[in-house]
C-alpha cells in the first residue's frame, strides 16, 4: 500500500470458526474465532488458523497456570538451582549459573521454559526476577570470594527503569561484591534496548558488575553491539557445541568466536558440554570456561554449597 510517498506493508492474522461445527450462535462463533486468532498470532502472525477444541483446552490451561503462578511466590514454590561453570584447564570451579525452578504442587518441578513467558505476559516477571536476583546473591555471598554467580535477565527486566536499583538492593542486602555478580542477557534482548537501558548497563558495569552475552550466535550476532555494550563475557550457545567434532562449520564458528572475544578482551564460556571429546576440543581451541552435564547437572543450593565447602571435585555425570 502506498500513502503519499511512503510504502506501507499491511499484514493480517486470521482466526476462523465455522457454523455449525464450531458454534451454534454468533457469540460462541466469535469466541472460538478469537481463540483461533490468538493461535495464529502465537504461530508467527500473517497466517490463518481454524478453531479446534484443543485451542479452548489450551486457553483454559493457560488461565489455570496463570492463577497458580500468581500464588507461587507467596507459597514459596520458587527455588533456584545452580549449574557450575568450570575452568577447562584444571577443572576448578569458577562460578555457577542460577536457574529458576517452580515446585508446582501437582505438576512437579517445572523449568523456566514452562512459565517464564506466561510470567512476562502477566506482568509478574519483575517481582519474580527481583526475587531470583536477591536469592542468588544471598547464596553466592556464602561462597569463597573467587567464585561468581551468573543470573539471567529477561527482556522485560532489562527494559525496567528500576533495574540498577534492583541490582544495588540485591548487592546491599546480600553483602556480595559487585565483581562477583554476572548478569546474562541474550542477543534478542540487546536488539530491543533503548538509550536508557544502555545507560543502565554502563552504570552497572561501572559499579563492577559483569555483563555476559548469552546464547551468542543464535541471534543476529552484530559486531556493532559488542562495542556498544560493556560485555565482559560471551557464552557460546549449546547448538554449536552439540555437533562439535562432527560438523566442520561449528568448529570454525567456535574458533572465530573465541578469537573475537580474545581481541576484545572478553572471557568465553561454552554451554552444553556433554562429552569429554567436546571439552578436549574446546580446550585446544583456547576456550577457558565451560558448563554442561559432563561436569555437573544443575543442583540445589545445599548440594552446591556442600561441594564448594568440602572442596569436593565436581562430579561427572554418567554418559
Amino acid at each position: 500500500m502506498k500513502l503519499r510517498d511512503d510504502i506501507l506493508a499491511i499484514g493480517a492474522s486470521i482466526g476462523v470458526a465455522l457454523f455449525p461445527e464450531h458454534g451454534q450462535d454468533a457469540g460462541q462463533l466469535l469466541a472460538n474465532a478469537d481463540l483461533a486468532l490468538y493461535q495464529a498470532k502465537a504461530d508467527g502472525r500473517h497466517c490463518h488458523r481454524v478453531y479446534d477444541a484443543a485451542m479452548r483446552e489450551q486457553a483454559l490451561e493457560k488461565i489455570r497456570l496463570d492463577s497458580e503462578l500468581r500464588l507461587a511466590a507467596d507459597r514459596g514454590e520458587f527455588e533456584l538451582f545452580y549449574q557450575p561453570q568450570i575452568r577447562l584447564s584444571d577443572g576448578a570451579l569458577m562460578g555457577a549459573e542460577a536457574l529458576l525452578r517452580w515446585h508446582h504442587p501437582e505438576r512437579g518441578l517445572l523449568p523456566p521454559g514452562s512459565f517464564i513467558q506466561l510470567a512476562e505476559e502477566a506482568g509478574m516477571i519483575a517481582p519474580i526476577g527481583a526475587w531470583a536476583l536477591r536469592e542468588a546473591c544471598m547464596t553466592a555471598a556464602q561462597w569463597p570470594a573467587d567464585i561468581r554467580i551468573a543470573v539471567n535477565l529477561s527482556p522485560t527486566q532489562f527494559r525496567d527503569s528500576g533495574l540498577v536499583e534492583t541490582v544495588d538492593q540485591a548487592l546491599r542486602e546480600s553483602g556480595l561484591e559487585p565483581c562477583r555478580l554476572e548478569l546474562e542477557i541474550t542477543e534478542t534482548t540487546v536488539l530491543e534496548t533503548n538509550s536508557n537501558t544502555v545507560d543502565a548497563l554502563w552504570k552497572l558495569h561501572g559499579r563492577g558488575v559483569r555483563i555476559a552475552l548469552d546464547d551468542f550466535g543464535t541471534g543476529y550476532s552484530s559486531l556493532s553491539y559488542l562495542r556498544r555494550f560493556p560485555f565482559d563475557k560471551i557464552k557460546i550457545d549449546r547448538s554449536f557445541i552439540r555437533d562439535l567434532g562432527h560438523e566442520k562449520d561449528d568448529s570454525s564458528i567456535i574458533l572465530a568466536i573465541i578469537g573475537l572475544a580474545d581481541s576484545l578482551n572478553m572471557a568465553v564460556t561454552a554451554e552444553g558440554v556433554e562429552t569429554a571429546e567436546q571439552a578436549s576440543l574446546l580446550t585446544s581451541y583456547g576456550c577457558a570456561q565451560a558448563q554442561g552435564f559432563l561436569f555437573c547437572r544443575p543442583v540445589d543450593a545445599a548440594e552446591l554449597n556442600r561441594i564448594i565447602m568440602t572442596a569436593e571435585q565436581i562430579p561427572v555425570a554418567a554418559q
